[in-house]
């Protein structure tokens, strides 16, 4: 159904901050890799929760698809508007409304990004744990996919900081759900709903986050080792040696060569095979303890080195290196994402498996992640190949990849989100009952389906 263009001016009373079709930049139509474009009517900068209720109340009566979007980082084409309508656009909603330093909390607008939010509560000496590779992702994304991130293993992942989230529904209604309480055992979690799912039941407006006191001291640790294996296998006595490490990321020696040409910064040990990078965070006197305590696992299960990062600007070097190694992969050539989640202990045997499909089908495989939760994410290389030998090499790679890890007991993805391109994946695996209760979760808090149609768990659009 077209839109009524003199009724979204009307609602939003500031023309500049309204895009019509023909002027929509395709960054908007799009996800961070930019390969999957919509189509939309209108591209609508909201700056209040009463316009993203007008907005909505309008769409609904009409029947107009309304796609959610924040600082379009995603990954998995979650934020393309797949059939037309609008695109609410929350950047420009990025205040921080409230700090409670008596409840540890505090409450933002869904548009901040995650960088701004962490800097300016650790300059107040509090801390936000949840931290995602991608920090100019905004809160609000960061609720709608529970991203994860490096420090999962110690302080868990974004849900474990939501205590409340003002909603919007798709007819315009405003929920408040959650509060500064810490304990809630009264009905049905309304936030615990919304984080995660992709922007398909209601759209966020505001978030109130749970705080933990700023660290005293925060090091860092690489560790390398002859080979993957070995180095995975120490991964269990690490978590079991009871030295609460904040981060534990594995990256192999050929994965760390891109990042280190694409950075120009060397990883010592180049006869390493793999790598075990860790931090730790506490007082000073614990951080301490907690590294030689696992500097006796590291020796004890085959360690060739045991590097601690006392320099602050190499240990940042060694931590860009890790993060880049993403944006390495993609300077040379189209890959696809993957965030696959195992059990801890087949986290080895499954990279092994990748190693075997990548060995057999001649695709390069680029394997790195998080140790400490099975958290696997994949660069899957285009390379040379055409459009046509890409999408079908991919697609019959990727259903290998997924079928493994799915018989050893894990998940489509831990951190980034089902979207648009793992949905084949996840609709093939998840059991119809799961389905079915997920669909009926989004009949009841959009019977029209106007929001984010198309994405995760959702039924095809008929």
């Amino acid at each position: 159904m077209a839109i009524n263009r003199d009724k979204i001016l009307e609602i939003v009373k500031d023309s500049e901050r309204v895009v019509f079709s023909e002027q929509i930049k395709d960054i908007y139509l799009s996800d961070k890799l930019g390969r999957i474009k919509g189509k939309a009517d209108a591209l609508v900068f909201v700056k209040s929760t009463q316009e993203v209720s007008s907005i909505l109340k309008y769409a609904n009566q009409e029947g107009i698809p309304v796609t959610p979007r924040g600082a379009g980082t995603n990954l998995v084409g979650s934020t393309v508007p797949l059939y037309g309508g609008i695109i609410i656009d929350l950047s420009k909603m990025d205040r921080v409304l409230e700090l409670d330093k008596e409840t540890f909390t505090v409450t933002v607008e869904p548009g901040i990004l995650l960088k701004d939010l962490q800097s300016y509560v650790e300059s107040q000496g509090l801390f936000y744990p949840p931290d995602p590779g991608e920090k100019e992702s905004s809160i609000g994304g960061n609720i709608s996919t529970n991203a994860g991130g490096m420090r999962a293993v110690k302080y868990g992942v974004t849900r474990d900081y939501v205590r409340g989230l003002e909603i919007v529904l798709a007819d315009g209604t405003i929920v408040q759900a959650g509060g500064k309480n810490v304990k809630d055992a009264s009905g049905l979690s309304i936030k615990n709903l919304i984080t995660g799912s992709e922007g398909t039941l209601a759209v966020i407006t505001k978030c109130l986050l749970k705080l933990v006191p700023k660290p005293q001291k925060t090091q860092s640790v690489l560790i390398p080792y002859k080979d993957l294996e070995t180095g995975i296998n120490s991964i269990l006595q690490i978590l079991q040696a009871n030295a609460n490490p904040t981060a534990i990321e594995f990256i192999q020696r050929k994965v760390v060569a891109m990042g280190e040409e694409f950075c120009k910064i060397k990883y010592p040990c180049p006869e390493a095979g793999s790598y075990i990078l860790l931090t730790f965070d506490g007082y000073e006197t614990e951080v301490s303890a907690n590294i030689q305590r696992i500097k006796q696992v590291a020796t004890a299960t085959g360690a060739i080195d045991y590097i601690v990062l006392e320099d602050a600007q190499y240990a940042a070097d060694i931590w860009k290196v890790r993060g880049a190694l993403v944006t390495a992969v993609e300077s040379f050539s189209e890959q696809e994402p993957v965030d696959i989640v195992v059990p801890i202990n087949k986290t080895a045997e499954f990279i092994e498996y990748v190693n075997q499909v990548e060995k057999q089908s001649g695709m390069q495989m680029v394997a790195f992640g998080h140790a400490g939760d099975g958290n696997v994410h994949l660069c899957v290389v285009r390379g040379k190949r055409t459009q046509e030998q890409w999408e079908k090499e991919l697609h019959e790679n990727m259903a290998k990849i997924y079928g493994k890890a799915y018989a050893f007991g894990g998940l489509t993805s831990g951190e980034h989100g089902i979207g648009i391109t793992k949905r084949p994946y996840f609709l093939t695996e998840t059991k119809k009952e799961n389905l079915a209760i997920m669909n009926s979760i989004k009949e009841a808090f959009d019977p029209k389906h106007i929001l984010n149609e198309g994405k995760s768990y959702l039924k095809e659009r008929k």
